[in-house]
């Protein structure tokens, strides 16, 4: 059974080139918009070897999803806003890596990524058995989501924080996509200073 959540420090052997390479990608226009607070880059990031790398730590063959943006980067300042809030990944598997300078993620409050309770249904991820979908009351997955994440995204009344992982430069969060999370809020005034993060949607190796 996949770990709900993991944390993997100093992940890369030169997780500084990695940022440079990060910084050097080209990003959507500033307020172009998106669901997100921030701007993705519009490829991937290179990074050699990380799908097997992940594959070999949770001990599942691994590969990027297909329709996600599986290894592009964000960069997200202080002033961006986005159009959702609380969410769940199309994915198998979900990772971060955090890729903002060691003194911007050490400042009070940094943008690491937070987990949610649903006040009204308790649920703190979204089922993933007949069993656990037949004791919410809903009738299926779609109407699940619909309701209460869709419905519920950007109203922070909504929702519980039930856990913080805070940024660490060259970390590494793997965790469950269909549990409720969201990133804390983007910091700084430029791409140097911002919240920069490696995005990671995996799927099982040749399913």
């Amino acid at each position: 059974m996949l770990p709900s959540l993991t944390v993997i420090d100093d992940f890369l052997t030169d997780p500084w080139a990695a940022r440079r390479a990060a910084l050097a990608l080209r990003y959507a226009l500033p307020g172009t918009g998106g669901n997100y607070p921030g701007r993705d880059s519009t490829s991937a990031l290179e990074v050699d070897g990380i799908n097997a790398a992940v594959s070999r730590h949770i001990g599942i063959d691994l590969a990027g999803a297909e329709g996600t943006e599986h290894g592009h980067c964000r960069l997200t300042l202080k002033s961006d806003k986005g159009r959702s809030g609380v969410h769940v990944d199309p994915a198998f598997y979900s990772g971060i890596l955090y890729l903002s300078r060691p003194e911007d993620c050490a400042k009070p409050g940094a943008g690491g990524t937070d987990f949610f309770r649903h006040k009204r249904t308790g649920l703190e991820r979204v089922p993933t058995n007949g069993a656990e979908l037949a004791a919410t009351g809903f009738d299926n997955l779609d109407d699940l989501v619909g309701t209460v994440v869709n419905k519920d995204t950007t109203q922070p009344a909504k929702w519980e924080r039930v856990m913080r992982v805070p940024m660490r430069f060259n970390r590494l969060l793997l965790f469950s996509p269909w549990q409720f999370h969201n990133s804390a809020p983007g910091f700084g005034t430029d791409p140097e200073s911002g919240r920069l993060v490696m995005l990671l949607f995996f799927a099982k190796a040749g399913g």
